[in-house]
């Protein structure tokens, strides 16, 4: 069976509420095996809600289809600041040694293995929670705004990272930014959450591996003014 052809999520009708609130309603979201999506939302239109319930961690109405292991990496890296790099990836892993060495190597941080969280660079940090998530062999990975704490030249560095990484483990990625750029530059669909469900997906056409410098594209321009006044 073709990879690419293959459903690793199917989000249906999901209607999620806060005090009795309706945050999210009748959503619905599909994600290919191996495909890297990204939401963009004005803050509060309820995109952590949507990872948060995709995760099991809040009750809704509707309807998940899910494989049984999902990784997550949060704004605030939630890394142990008691454990070093080393010891962070490899936790609760049973064989870690083989998959800590490799991850080590992926995330080019062999060489802070030792290292506590205090003594890394906000972008480092990062690089551990995603090697972390990574160890554990999810089949997909939520991104709650992960760079959104870092500042613009990090970032950028580690956009390019993740996508040199993603390329490498052709994981499936459902990743929430407020950055339209970030969204198009990383992903093959720009998926717009608004009013409570997603109301417009965009393609994204721009050939694999990608450089930087697709960001100065005026057709890249274009697409970045088209969300935006959406979003509006």
């Amino acid at each position: 069976m073709d990879r690419e052809n293959v459903n690793d999520l199917s989000v249906r009708d999901i209607c999620v509420k806060y005090n009795g609130e309706a945050v999210l309603k009748n959503l619905d979201l599909t994600l290919k095996r191996g495909e890297f999506a990204a939401i963009v939302g004005q803050s509060g239109c309820g995109k952590t809600t949507l990872l948060n319930a995709i995760a099991g961690f809040i009750p809704y109405e509707g309807s998940i289809a899910k494989p049984p292991k999902i990784g997550i990496v949060f704004q605030n890296c939630a890394v142990f600041p008691w454990l070093n790099v080393k010891n962070n990836i490899s936790f609760g892993l049973e064989d870690s040694h083989k998959a800590l060495n490799h991850y080590l190597n992926m995330v080019d941080l062999k060489d802070k293995e030792n290292n506590f969280p205090f003594e890394l660079s906000g972008g480092q940090i990062q690089r551990v929670a995603l090697a972390r998530t990574l160890a554990a062999n999810p089949e997909i990975i939520l991104m709650d705004e992960p760079y959104g704490a870092l500042d613009v030249y990090t970032r950028d560095k580690m956009q390019k990272w993740l996508l040199d990484i993603w390329q490498k483990e052709r994981k499936t990625i459902l990743f929430v930014t407020h950055s339209i750029e970030e969204a198009i530059y990383l992903a093959d669909r720009v998926l717009v959450l608004k009013d409570k469900a997603i109301r417009k997906e965009f393609r994204i056409n721009f050939r694999r591996p990608r450089s930087c410098d697709i960001k100065f594209d005026k057709s890249f321009i274009e697409l970045k003014k088209r969300i935006a006044k959406l979003l509006n």
